[in-house]
């Protein structure tokens, strides 16, 4: 076999490097059905030194605000949270949450609304946040199906997902082709819905989230403009 095939087809069988992330920032416009008021969002992924990563998302409203970081690097082709920081005040919900994610110890040390948070810490395993970025890259990489291990406070939750199929999204940055998936939930056990389209175009970044509450509150997200890896979000045109 030529060299130069056996190179590329070395390169395109090596697990998921850091060098594979794509640099993002989106805006988006946030909407509560049950207000009629629309707030902004934000979501954004950068590199930081020594292999680290930062995701972090803000959303704001009136006087209700949430702000969501987490800083991560990837290692043979797994999503390693570092840290997890997130702080939602306003509307009588005010919440905060601080994990450290110790690799060399394999723990997880922290606090959730000021109870201590003590977990051991196992390969695969996620913060809230960095889950959405390693949905992101399954759906990019064509999966169906998709299930994570998550730290919910001081315990450890399975997200399941499910890809429905392709879809059109309307936005101010354009329509945009993208993958529609949901969150799999029992309907016994739990009355939320959450549906997220991934561009198609635009290395899977997010463009709308759609969520309804336990109590019936609707809440949505939609791509006002952003940029991937230095490039202008740009959709097509009716």
């Amino acid at each position: 076999m030529p060299r130069v095939l056996l190179m590329l087809l070395a390169v395109l069988t090596l697990p998921l490097q850091a060098a594979d992330l794509q640099p993002f920032s989106a805006s988006y416009t946030a909407d509560w059905k049950q207000v009629p008021i629309t707030g902004t969002a934000s979501r954004s992924l950068k590199a930081l030194d020594n292999g680290r990563w930062e995701l972090g998302f803000e959303a704001s409203m009136l006087v209700a605000s949430l702000n969501e970081t987490s800083t991560l690097r990837v290692e043979n082709g797994a999503f390693l949270p570092l840290t997890y920081r997130f702080q939602r005040s306003g509307l009588g919900k005010s919440k905060e949450v601080e994990l450290d994610f110790d690799w060399t110890e394999k723990q997880i040390l922290g606090t959730d609304r000021g109870d201590p948070v003590r977990l051991t810490l196992n390969r695969g395993l996620l913060d809230k946040s960095t889950y959405q970025l390693a949905l992101q890259h399954d759906v990019a990489d064509g999966k169906q199906s998709m299930s994570y291990q998550v730290v919910d406070g001081d315990e450890l939750e399975t997200y399941d997902f499910r890809v429905l199929g392709e879809e059109r999204v309307r936005t101010q940055a354009g329509l945009i082709d993208a993958i529609k998936v949901e969150r799999v939930r029992d309907p016994t056990q739990s009355s939320r819905k959450t549906v997220l389209w991934f561009a198609k175009d635009w290395d899977f970044l997010l463009v709308r989230l759609y969520q309804v509450e336990k109590d019936g509150k609707e809440y949505q997200i939609m791509l006002k403009d952003g940029k991937v890896n230095g490039r202008t979000v740009q959709g097509k045109k009716d």
